[in-house]
């Protein structure tokens, strides 16, 4: 698509064409594409806004990361907040601090499982730590679940002891979802402390806890 057929695309009635434009807007440089999609950051239609977080992450300026914070405060829509969390991800070390800000502040599971999954990808141990905390004090499984499985990428960085501590704790998990994540998990540390929890949870009271601790057993 031209730039003509683009921007009246954008303004089209039916959202799909909105999309199609957004999409074609990956082929220009930031200095056409950029403005274009932050003029959509308000469109009616969820969708729409999802595709602009996305194409801002890729026309990474100055400009697009000022978009997509506001994106991810504010937009009505948790997928939407989710995609421009993921997009800010791409902006490397200097979005940590935002994606951690928003975390805390942003009470949609979505959301929150989306931040977990970027931070554990950018490789800011301290930081993905002190969130996966936050998460499992929290009240929403999938995040608690989310938060066991970037602990176990915790295995060799800075944040070992306090990530094995962490998952020794929930041994004892009244959920059987979060016992099951930690099986697989501690097999990720290499320490006898890892290896007499596993040797517990084979002893679980749940089929599926026991099968994910014997499953290491096996794979040695």
């Amino acid at each position: 698509m031209n730039i003509d057929e683009i921007e009246t695309a954008l303004n089209h009635s039916d959202f799909q064409y909105r999309l199609q434009a957004i999409s074609a807007l990956k082929d220009y440089q930031p200095e056409v594409a950029v403005p274009l999609l932050i003029g959509k950051c308000h469109d009616s239609e969820f969708l729409v806004r999802s595709f602009v977080a996305m194409g801002l992450g890729k026309q990474r300026t100055a400009e697009s990361f000022a978009a997509l914070l506001e994106i991810m405060k504010f937009d009505n829509t948790p997928n939407v907040r989710a995609e421009a969390a993921s997009s800010l991800s791409l902006f490397g070390s200097v979005a940590i601090s935002h994606l951690t800000q928003a975390f805390y502040q942003d009470d949609h599971w979505l959301v929150r499982r989306s931040i977990l999954a970027v931070l554990t990808d950018m490789k800011s141990p301290s930081e993905l730590f002190d969130v996966c905390i936050q998460a499992l004090g929290g009240e929403d499984p999938p995040v608690k679940e989310e938060a066991v499985d970037a602990i176990a990428t915790l295995a060799n960085s800075s944040q070992h002891e306090p990530a094995l501590s962490q998952l020794l704790k929930l041994v004892h998990s009244e959920s059987a979802r979060i016992r099951t994540k930690v099986a697989y998990a501690l097999k990720h540390f290499n320490d006898p402390q890892a290896q007499a929890a596993l040797a517990q949870l084979r002893q679980d009271t749940d089929h599926q806890v026991v099968g994910a601790a014997l499953e290491n057993l096996f794979s040695n």
